[in-house]
């Protein structure tokens, strides 16, 4: 199911989530005239649970960029068109309902602490391995936590693939959302125990749902009546 648009107007314009989806393109520009230097820039600016966990117990790598840094750079990192492309559609479709409840600037911190928190429950779940984690994933997870308690009937306009013909549905976000959490939950589950390979982050994703959903009535995105 691919979200196309939600049927759930905003009354401010979402200037962070502007400035969002245009860092994050113009990193991936950046990331695209790397070549192969492309590898060492993610073990820079990435989070490597390894090496997190090294820094926790006192013995941090010998790099410029700390890892307690990369816990937010990471989230302005992606690793191919489709990743960054499905990230930032997300945040367009979720992002601007939660940044006009909770105004731009509590939205801004509500979004680099819910991809901090994400990042920390992966590696959570993966503190031995040596593969850099990337994406604005977790942060956007964290959005859409918080988009499922303010606006749960909210319509979403979704794309759905039926065998070769595609259709669209209204979905109640409740739905779409609840959906798209069991799914990366039950994914985070099965992950347990198998060896870390590159690939996807579920971890992250039901962690920054949850947290999102804890973060958003804390910062008083219940309290507004809109």
């Amino acid at each position: 199911m691919i979200p196309l648009k939600d049927e759930n107007p905003a009354y401010t314009t979402p200037v962070i989530v502007y400035g969002l989806i245009a860092i994050n393109v113009v990193v991936f520009l950046h990331e695209l005239s790397l070549g192969s230097q492309l590898d060492s820039f993610f073990r820079l600016y990435a989070v490597i649970p390894e090496e997190l966990s090294a820094s926790f117990a006192g013995t941090p790598p010998n790099q410029p960029v700390s890892e307690i840094t990369t816990l937010v750079t990471s989230q302005f990192l992606h690793g191919g068109f489709m990743h960054i492309a499905s990230n930032m559609l997300f945040l367009w479709i979720f992002g601007n309902n939660i940044e006009d409840s909770l105004g731009h600037v509590k939205f801004l911190l509500f979004y680099l602490l819910s991809g901090v928190l994400a990042a920390l429950t992966h590696w959570y779940f993966a503190m031995g391995s040596d593969i850099p984690t990337v994406g604005a994933s977790g942060a956007i997870a964290g959005v859409m936590g918080a988009y499922i308690l303010k606006y749960p009937k909210a319509k979403i306009l979704t794309l759905l693939p039926l065998g070769i013909i595609f259709t669209t549905v209204r979905i109640p976000a409740f739905f779409f959302l609840g959906f798209w959490f069991v799914k990366e939950a039950i994914s985070s589950v099965a992950s347990l125990g198998m060896p870390a390979e590159a690939g996807v982050a579920y971890w992250a994703h039901a962690g920054g749902f949850v947290f999102g959903a804890i973060l958003g009535p804390m910062m008083g995105l219940l309290s507004d009546k809109r």
